[in-house]
């Protein structure tokens, strides 16, 4: 995790308005908003490095209700599309979510078929490390 974390800082490109990281607070906020808990890893992600801005994919954000990567947003959108209630999605691509389970686990949602794929990675950070690093 801290390698993933020393190394999105590092590539973290700068932008004319930088997004902010949120607090325990906000994200207790849009949890009520969600009904339903945040896995433990993507508040973790959230609270370290939801403010990065780094290659082609713009994970789940939780500080500006405006932006297109809100997570409240992202979420309903995704529900919309058929992705099951009990997952929450952490990156939009195309038709397509990244989706965590209650237990940490990431796995793509292919938009096309409207089902889960086989690809998977056992955490928030896997996913970062193995999908977002490498887009």
């Amino acid at each position: 995790m801290e390698e993933v974390i020393e190394r999105l800082r590092e590539l973290n490109e700068s932008v004319p308005v930088p997004l902010e990281l949120p607090d325990d607070e906000l994200l207790v906020e849009i949890e009520e908003q969600l009904l339903i808990n945040l896995p433990f890893e993507l508040r973790e992600f959230l609270l370290q490095v939801s403010d990065v801005v780094y290659g082609r994919l713009e994970p789940v954000t939780a500080t500006d209700p405006q932006s297109h990567t809100f997570l409240p947003e992202v979420a309903a959108n995704a529900w919309d599309d058929g992705v099951p209630r009990d997952l929450v999605p952490i990156c939009q691509d195309g038709q397509d979510y990244y989706v965590v389970d209650l237990e940490g686990q990431v796995t793509l949602w292919d938009g096309a078929s409207g089902e889960l794929t086989d690809e998977s990675w056992d955490s928030v950070w896997h996913w970062a490390r193995d999908v977002w690093l490498e887009s």
